[in-house]
């Protein structure tokens, strides 16, 4: 549970941080990390399409650089991006100069104010930085979709669990996902389920709404 949906004192890491949206509106915001590939992308953006549903992408800067083709494909179906780091980072393994360098060289590549670290970690120093030039999006609900531990059925299981209102829910557009079969039969699935159950696919807003709107839940 500790990685599925991050506990209280988790949360407090990061307290500017946005962990979930409001959980008075039966709502959910659907976000994809490590992407833009070819392999991947384009099916997670027909199959949004076909549910009219727009969600964020946490991109990849170096994924950006080697494919404009697809970076530009989600920005004109009307998706939201965001930052994931040029070379997709561990925060605590890199120093704060390093860190804030390689994620200003991915914004070179996307222009956004909407940031999330890779493996959902950083320094004092580079939260502290980060927090005033983004808005930081954390996770209420992680599929683990990525996981070689996890079969596709026990994915779903885990959207099915803990998935509630204002949940940020997040999938992987990337091999790792692709290749385990893990995002082709969760994603879907999930889609489906979410609807049965009546919540409204929504897209994280910008960056003034957040600073406008203090009563979003981190908790």
């Amino acid at each position: 549970m500790f990685i599925e949906q991050p506990p209280w004192f988790f949360r407090a890491l990061y307290p500017q941080a946005i962990f979930r949206m409001s959980p008075d509106e039966k709502a959910v915001y659907l976000t994809f990390d490590d992407g833009p590939i070819p392999e991947v992308t384009p099916w997670v953006l027909d199959l949004l399409a076909e549910h009219n549903i727009k969600a964020t992408f946490f991109m990849v800067g170096d994924n950006v650089r080697r494919y404009p083709e697809i970076f530009r494909m989600v920005v004109d179906r009307g998706h939201r991006i965001g930052n994931h780091t040029f070379n997709h980072i561990r925060g605590f393994e890199y120093s704060a100069d390093d860190y804030l360098t390689n994620t200003d060289r991915a914004n070179q590549e996307m222009k956004t104010d909407l940031f999330r670290p890779p493996h959902g970690h950083m320094g004092f120093r580079q939260y502290h930085t980060l927090k005033q030039h983004y808005k930081i999006i954390m996770w209420d609900l992680v599929t683990r979709d990525y996981s070689k531990k996890l079969r596709p059925e026990q994915v779903l299981a885990n959207v099915k669990r803990y998935v509630r209102n204002g949940s940020i829910i997040t999938f992987h557009d990337s091999l790792k996902s692709w290749n385990n079969g893990n995002l082709q039969y969760a994603l879907p699935r999930s889609i489906e389920y979410l609807q049965e159950q009546g919540y409204e696919f929504k897209v994280l807003p910008t960056q003034e709404v957040y600073q406008a709107a203090p009563t979003l839940c981190r908790e």
